[in-house]
C-alpha cells in the first residue's frame, strides 16, 4: 500500500512523516523530474509506504514543486491519502481537503496540533466533523507522537476496505451547483477512461485548466458547451469562475466549522512570536541581528566546535594512514600500489573526510534556525532588499539552501511561480558559498590567517552574496528585464526545533558527504593520482614534475599568472574542483605529498597571503561542481543555458580575483 502524505506548508507534515517512518526513509527524485522527495516504510507495517509530498495550498498549483504534488496524486495513483490539517488553522487547511475529497481516493484526515488547540481553550467535535466530511478524522500531535498509532491503523483499514469519501458534493443549490453537475455529466465518459473522478475533472475544467482539457481529449463542441455553462454561472453568480468555486468551498467550510469547532484563544506561541518578531523583524535591528547570528554560527563552527573536532579526526586519519603505510612497507607491496593507497586514498579522501565535523556542525545550526521558524522571517526581511535587485524574498530561500549545497538549492527554485525569477535565482544561487568549499577555506585560513579564521570565513560568504547582488543588478538591466512577482509567505509560530528532525537531517547530510567522498571525490583523486604518478610512457615515477599531470597543468597555469598563482599544481587542483569542490584540497594534498593536517604547511611555498586571498575568491566564485551544472541543465531544460552560466561564473571569478590581486598589489 502506498500513501500520499499531503498538506499545507508549515502544518507539521515533515514531523508526521518522521513519526510514521522513523529511520526507514529513502530520499529520491520523483519520476521524470528533479524535485527530490522522501518515501518511507511505516513502522510496524512493512507492506505500507508513505510518500512525503511538497507542501501545497490548493490543487490548482502555480510552482513546479506544487505541480509535482498534484501529478503524483493523479498519475501516481496512491492507494490512499493521509491529509494532514493544522487544527489551529482549520478553515484554511480544509480548502485543500475538499479538493482531495473530490478526487475520490480513500482518505484519512490527520488533525494535527490538537494539543495546542486544547491548551488554548479550543476543541473539535471529531465524530461530527468526520460525518460532515465523509472521511475518518484522527486527532494527533505529531510533535508529541500522540495519536500516530490510531492514524496508521485507520489509514490501513480505509485502504484495505476501499472506503471512499462519502461526501464529494459541497455545493448549495444555485448557479455553481448547476454548472459543476452539468460539466460532470458532459465529461463523465472522458474522465472514466482516464481513471479520474468526474467531479474533480469538472472543477479543473471550470478553473480553465488547459492540461485537463487536453488530457480528456475534448472536442471543440464539448469545450464550447463547457465554456457556455461557465459563462452562464459567472453571469448568474456575479463572480468570475475561480472566485465562484472558492466561495462555494469556503461556504461549506464555514458551515462545517460552525457545527464542529470551538475556536481557541490566541495561543501563547502566537503571542510570543509577535513579541519576538518586533525585534527580529524590526526595521532597524533585523539585518544586524541576522548577520550577528550568522557570525556566531561561523565562529562556533570553524573555531570552537567544528574546527577542533576536525583537527582530532585529521590526527586519527593520519595515524591510521601511517600505520597502513608501515604495514605495506613491511609487506613489501608494489610501490605503485602503495602510492595509490597512501597518496591517493588516505591523502586524497582523508583530507576531505576530516572536514566532516565542520559540515555537520554548520548544518546543525542551520537546521535549528529552520525548525524554529527564523529562516522564514529572514526571507520576509530580505524581500525589500531583493526587490531592489529584481528578485522577491522567496528567492532568498534557495540562496540560503545554497550555503549547504547548490544542487538542492537550484532544485528548490521550482517553488518560484515566475519563470523570470526562477531562472535568475538559478543563475545567482551558485554564488552562495556551498559547504563543499569549507575544506578549501579551512586549509588556507590555517596557513595564512590563523587568528582571523572566522572573519575570513564570513568575509568570503558575504563577498559571495555581494557578487550575487552585483550580478543581479546587471542581469536585471539586461537579460532579465521586468519586475519580480509579489511575495507572500506564511510566517509560522516560533517553535522549539524537533531533535528527531534535526538528527535525521544531520544523518542524511553526513551520509551524502561520505558517499560523495567515496564516489565522486574518490574517482577524481584516483585519476589525479594516476596522472601524477605516471609519465608520458606510462612508467611509474615518484617525481610528479615529469608526470602527465604536470604537462597538462603547465599548459593551463600561465592563464592564472595575472591572478597571482601560476604553479601547475594549483591549476590542476582547480580543474579537479569541477568534479567536486572538496577535490581541490585532496588534489593539492596528493600533488604535494601531504596529509589533511599538514597540507596547510606547504601552501606558503605556493602562495603569498595576497595570492591566497585571490585564490580563495576564485574558488568561491568559479564554476559550480558537475552535479550542480547537471541540475542547472535539467531545471533550465537547456545545455546551452547551463554552459552559459558556467562561462559567466568563470568570467566573474577571474575578473574579481584579478581586481583583488591588482588592487592589493598596490598596498603590499
Amino acid at each position: 500500500m502506498v500513501f500520499a502524505l499531503v498538506g499545507n506548508q508549515n502544518c507539521g507534515k515533515t514531523t508526521l512523516f518522521n513519526a510514521l517512518t522513523g529511520a526507514n526513509q529513502h530520499v529520491g527524485n520523483f519520476p521524470g523530474v528533479t524535485v527530490s522527495g522522501k518515501s518511507g516504510v511505516i513502522r510496524g507495517h512493512d507492506e505500507c509506504t508513505v510518500v512525503d509530498l511538497p507542501g501545497i495550498y490548493s490543487m490548482r498549483p502555480y510552482s513546479d514543486e506544487e505541480i509535482v504534488t498534484r501529478d503524483f496524486i493523479i498519475d501516481g495513483r496512491p492507494d490512499g491519502i493521509i491529509n494532514i490539517v493544522d487544527a489551529s488553522n482549520i478553515e484554511r487547511n480544509l480548502y485543500l481537503t475538499l479538493q482531495l475529497l473530490e478526487m475520490h481516493v480513500p482518505t484519512v484526515v490527520a488533525l494535527n496540533m490538537m494539543d495546542e488547540v486544547r491548551a488554548n481553550g479550543g476543541s473539535v467535535n471529531i465524530q461530527k466533523i468526520s460525518e460532515l466530511l465523509g472521511v475518518p478524522v484522527i486527532p494527533i500531535s505529531a510533535a508529541k507522537n500522540e495519536g500516530i498509532t490510531d492514524l496508521i491503523k485507520e489509514a490501513c483499514e480505509v485502504v484495505k476496505s476501499k472506503r471512499y469519501p462519502l461526501v464529494t458534493d459541497f455545493c448549495a443549490p444555485g448557479p455553481v451547483h448547476r454548472c459543476i453537475h452539468s460539466v460532470s455529466h458532459m465529461i463523465e465518459d472522458h474522465a472514466q477512461r482516464e481513471g479520474i473522478s468526474a467531479r474533480f475533472a469538472a472543477s479543473k475544467l471550470i478553473e480553465d485548466d488547459k492540461k485537463f482539457c487536453k488530457r480528456l481529449a475534448l472536442d471543440e463542441n464539448e469545450e464550447e458547451m463547457i465554456e457556455h455553462s461557465v459563462k452562464q454561472m459567472e453571469d448568474e453568480y456575479g463572480m468570475d469562475r475561480n472566485a465562484a468555486l472558492a466561495d462555494m468551498r469556503y461556504t461549506f467550510i464555514e458551515d462545517v466549522c460552525s457545527k464542529t469547532v470551538v475556536k481557541a484563544h490566541e495561543s501563547k506561541e502566537h503571542k510570543r512570536s509577535i513579541k519576538i518578531d518586533k525585534v527580529l523583524t524590526g526595521k532597524y535591528l533585523a539585518l544586524p541581528l541576522f548577520f550577528c547570528i550568522m557570525l556566531l554560527i561561523f565562529w562556533l563552527t570553524f573555531d570552537v566546535i567544528g574546527g577542533r573536532l576536525s583537527d582530532l579526526l585529521s590526527l586519527g586519519i593520519e595515524s591510521l594512514g601511517g600505520l597502513v603505510d608501515r604495514a605495506l612497507t613491511a609487506y613489501g607491496i608494489n610501490p605503485a600500489v602503495q602510492s595509490l593507497i597512501i597518496d591517493g586514498v588516505f591523502t586524497g579522501i582523508g583530507s576531505v573526510v576530516s572536514f566532516l565535523p565542520i559540515i555537520v556542525v554548520l548544518f546543525l545550526f542551520l537546521s535549528i534556525l529552520e525548525d524554529t521558524g527564523y529562516m522564514a522571517r529572514v526571507a520576509f526581511v530580505m524581500d525589500r532588499l531583493l526587490r531592489k535587485i529584481g528578485l522577491s524574498g522567496r528567492s532568498f530561500v534557495p540562496m540560503i539552501i545554497g550555503f549547504g549545497c547548490s544542487v538542492p538549492a537550484i532544485m528548490s527554485a521550482r517553488t518560484l511561480s515566475s519563470e523570470r525569477d526562477r531562472k535568475m535565482t538559478i543563475m545567482l544561487t551558485p554564488f552562495m558559498s556551498c559547504s563543499a568549499k569549507i575544506p578549501i577555506y579551512a586549509v588556507f585560513s590555517a596557513a595564512f590567517f590563523t587568528k582571523y579564521r572566522a572573519i575570513v570565513m564570513i568575509g568570503l560568504y558575504l563577498f559571495g552574496m555581494l557578487t550575487g547582488v552585483i550580478s543581479a543588478l546587471i542581469l536585471n538591466k539586461t537579460v532579465f528585464r521586468g519586475k519580480p512577482v509579489p511575495f507572500v509567505m506564511e510566517l509560522p509560530n516560533y517553535r522549539m526545533p524537533s531533535a528527531k528532525s534535526v538528527a535525521l537531517l544531520l544523518r542524511d547530510k553526513a551520509k551524502d558527504f561520505i558517499q560523495k567522498a567515496f564516489t565522486v571525490i574518490f574517482i577524481a583523486t584516483v585519476i589525479i593520482w594516476f596522472l601524477g604518478a605516471f609519465n608520458t610512457k606510462l612508467n611509474y615515477t615518484s617525481d610528479s614534475t615529469g608526470s602527465l599531470l604536470a604537462i597538462i597543468g603547465k599548459l593551463i597555469a600561465p592563464a592564472f599568472r595575472p591572478l597571482g598563482f601560476d604553479d601547475w599544481r594549483i591549476a590542476t587542483s582547480l580543474i579537479a574542483g569541477f568534479s567536486a569542490k572538496e577535490a581541490v584540497v585532496s588534489t593539492l594534498g596528493v600533488l604535494t605529498g601531504t596529509t589533511a593536517s599538514t597540507v596547510s604547511n606547504v601552501l606558503p611555498g605556493l602562495f603569498t597571503p595576497l595570492s591566497a586571498i585571490s585564490f580563495l575568491v576564485f574558488t568561491l566564485l568559479y564554476t559550480p561542481c558537475v552535479a550542480a551544472v547537471t541540475t542547472m541543465r535539467n531545471e533550465l531544460h537547456s545545455r546551452l543555458n547551463a554552459a552559459g552560466i558556467v562561462v559567466f561564473q568563470c568570467l566573474i571569478a577571474y575578473a574579481m580575483s584579478f581586481v583583488i590581486y591588482s588592487v592589493g598589489g598596490l598596498f603590499v
